[in-house]
């Protein structure tokens, strides 16, 4: 069965194999970009997609069953929920407190309400819990093992020759404990696709840290250097050659780190916001989209989290910043989009400009000259504003401009 999704023919097919599996993936990253209605025909192929991927992956990654509160905390995480919400299905403030900390086993009834309350399937609720130190790495897929493997996450060695537990806890063990880093998940800010898999940002994350905890930096971050003057002054770096470049070593010498990472599969992530060294934070950009305006507005949408929330107790913001067209976002979300946007493209100089009234490669490249930035941000600004995301002129100004190629030492993704 073949769909002709707008320029793209998507094959929807049962997965039998790896590169059917790969495939599939792709096909759903190019259909949650286009965020589907899901009564319309895209949406409807994002679902049967998925179904297929679903049942591949249980067949060929079997998971374990998480510990009964792991489940419970996982739901609250994924819906946003409070200890105090769960009482109606627990009972008591102190209920709750008892059964989140392990001191009380749940009842019968309590996984009957969990269940039909919070869609919690019963049979994780119902799973014993394993006091074996280990037990906490049981719910990791084997597909997650396997692909952090392939980008030797774990040196050289597999699951071919250890298990699992040992594999995630060396890797883990480098910088700090896999508890500490979930915890600070928890305490982090997502933009992201509902089926995002945490674990993976959780594996990402780390090696992220691992990766900036090499670089020599030679001074610390003083919260209030990153602003919007800061901003749009660094912007005008995209005008030159290895732009990407630039700006990592600029950033550098006020105390942050840039870190080049490509996303996981099971994540649609453009970049992440780390601060949980507050003297040197982390920006992570997976360059999910090879093309320059997009490297340079997801920097500067992290740039502006540190600029607007570096000190309001968030340990991480997480930005799947195409994948979530058509959600409403939250207050730091549209704040930083619009700082963001005006860094790159102040708002009085687009209500002036020709480029507002006639979406033309040469209205693009007068607007970029008087701004000094690249004419890629300019035509990439132009076609989100206009809503022409399909103009062949301005789709042939940001398909040209490639960010990868800075940066030929990062196993990229096929």
């Amino acid at each position: 069965m073949e769909y002709k999704l707008k320029n793209t023919m998507i094959e929807i097919k049962v997965i039998k194999t790896e590169e059917d599996y790969q495939n599939a993936l792709k096909s759903i990253e190019a259909l949650m970009v286009k965020d589907p209605d899901p009564e319309s025909e895209e949406g409807e192929q994002l679902s049967l997609i998925s179904t297929l991927v679903a049942d591949y992956e249980s067949k060929i990654f079997p998971l374990t069953l998480p510990d009964p509160i792991e489940a419970i905390k996982f739901r609250m995480e994924q819906a946003s929920l409070k200890p105090a919400d769960l009482i109606p299905y627990i009972g008591s403030r102190s209920r709750v407190s008892e059964i989140l900390s392990g001191k009380r086993t749940l009842t019968l009834e309590m996984i009957r309400a969990l269940e039909a309350g919070l869609g919690i399937p019963a049979k994780a609720l119902l799973n014993k819990p394993d006091t074996d130190e280990n037990s906490q790495y049981s719910s990791w897929s084997n597909r997650l093992i396997k692909e952090m493997a392939e980008r030797k996450y774990f040196g050289n060695a597999s699951l071919n020759n250890t298990t699992k537990e040992k594999l995630i806890k060396g890797f883990f063990s480098i910088i700090g404990s896999d508890t500490q880093l979930v915890g600070i998940l928890r305490q982090s800010h997502y933009r992201s696709s509902p089926i995002t898999d945490k674990r993976a940002l959780l594996a990402w994350s780390e090696y992220v840290l691992q990766k900036a905890n090499k670089v020599k930096v030679p001074v610390k971050y003083k919260h209030g250097v990153i602003d919007l003057a800061f901003m749009r002054e660094m912007a005008k770096l995209s005008a030159k050659e290895k732009s990407p470049i630039l700006a990592r070593e600029y950033l550098k010498k006020f105390g942050i780190v840039l870190i080049i990472e490509p996303h996981f599969s099971k994540t649609y992530l453009d970049g992440a916001t780390l601060l949980i060294n507050k003297d040197n934070p982390v920006i992570g950009l997976t360059i999910k989209y090879d093309r320059l305006d997009n490297f340079w507005f997801t920097l500067m949408h992290e740039l502006a989290h540190i600029a607007l929330h570096y000190d309001q107790n968030i340990s991480s913001f997480y930005d799947e910043i195409e994948g979530v067209k058509g959600i409403e976002l939250d207050a730091k979300e549209r704040e930083a989009d619009e700082l963001a946007g005006e860094s790159l493209l102040p708002n009085n100089i687009w209500e002036k400009s020709p480029a507002k009234r006639v979406p033309s490669p040469v209205a693009a490249q007068s607007l970029a000259d008087e701004l000094g930035i690249h004419v890629a941000i300019i035509a990439g600004i132009m076609m989100h504003k206009h809503k022409r995301y399909q103009s062949p002129s301005l789709n042939a100004i940001t398909n040209s401009t490639k960010v990868r190629n800075n940066f030929p030492n990062i196993r990229w993704p096929k």
